[in-house]
């Protein structure tokens, strides 16, 4: 039992204190940039013809079994070599699935340079965001920084651990693979509607739960629980099944709106308000985002420790 149990807590730990100390250095290679060029080279294969839409069920539903079992036989191959071994593995992979750090540090500096100058805050915040920010106001600039730090908390944390729990580190790789899919191909626009819509669906059902969760997380740590009601209300309205929980979380502890017309490239998109509090935004409510979204990991980890425990009660 003992063995097992650190098979699953040691990866947890240490990929998670890895994530706290080195966040995502440009020196290190990364997984989702070898998921990124197996995307490519089978978006520009099956991107075209009359069966866009089947080409592209394959694509995601291939990349993401395939992701599983090659990660899956790499683990079984290494504790052949020692368990120890396989648990080193672990770390390394845990480590790079979560993305919490950096997403804390993009958010600081998005406040640190809107500080400094409008333009500076443009430039940075466009760094997370897959929108054109040159027409940005100031407040538009903040507030789409921590509408980032709300939605990426789940997709960058929580969904990640959340896999791992149920299926260790194959399922937390393949999560990354259905993100990254999404991430790319994942689009309604002419070029994607088709190749790309099962990547969409799945990222929507792979988000489901994990999306929900993350608000109730972040309602937890700030101890308030009359904010469910304020969630369950907004998280509804936005036009992703899943990202307007987190959003409406965040917007209910700050007591703020976000959503409103954005503009991505040209093309003015309206989204429904989350909140109705169309205040300024400054940097304490950023340093409040950030620890609140610093409690939520803390209190996922610790849901996931006891679980562990009671499963191996259980088992054993």
């Amino acid at each position: 039992m003992d063995t097992e149990l650190a098979m699953g807590l040691i990866p947890l730990a240490g990929g998670f204190l890895l994530d706290k100390i080195l966040g995502d250095p440009l020196w290190l290679p990364h997984p989702v940039v070898g998921f990124g060029k197996l995307i490519s080279r089978c978006e520009r294969r099956g991107n075209q013809g009359t069966h866009r839409k089947r080409n592209g069920a394959w694509t995601a539903i291939g990349l993401v079994v395939f992701t599983f079992l090659v990660s899956k036989g790499l683990l079984e191959a290494a504790a052949l070599l020692h368990p120890w071994v396989k648990i080193a593995l672990s770390v390394v992979a845990v480590f790079y699935c979560l993305a919490g750090k950096t997403l804390i540090d993009e958010v600081r500096m998005v406040f640190e340079a809107a500080d400094i100058s409008l333009e500076a805050g443009r430039k940075q915040v466009a760094r997370i965001v897959g929108r054109d920010t040159s027409a940005l106001t100031d407040q538009e600039v903040r507030t789409a920084a921590l509408e980032t730090l709300a939605e990426n908390l789940s997709d960058g944390v929580i969904a990640p651990l959340f896999w791992y729990f149920l299926l260790g580190v194959p399922g937390m790789l393949a999560y990354k693979m259905v993100n990254t899919l999404d991430s790319m191909i994942g689009y309604r626009n002419a070029c994607y509607k088709d190749f790309g819509c099962w990547a969409a669906r799945m990222d929507d059902v792979a988000n489901y739960l994990p999306a929900r969760l993350t608000a109730l997380l972040m309602v937890l740590v700030s101890g308030r629980w009359s904010l469910l009601k304020f969630v369950a209300h907004y998280g509804r309205m936005h036009a992703s099944p899943n990202s307007g929980y987190p959003e409406a979380a965040l917007a209910g502890i700050l007591n703020c709106r976000f959503g409103g017309p954005h503009d991505y490239f040209g093309e003015t998109v309206y989204k429904p308000f989350i909140g109705d509090n169309p205040r300024s935004l400054s940097s304490r409510d950023m340093r409040v985002a950030i620890r609140i979204n610093r409690l939520s990991e803390l209190l996922m980890l610790l849901f996931m420790a006891g679980g562990y425990w009671a499963v191996f009660q259980l088992i054993y």
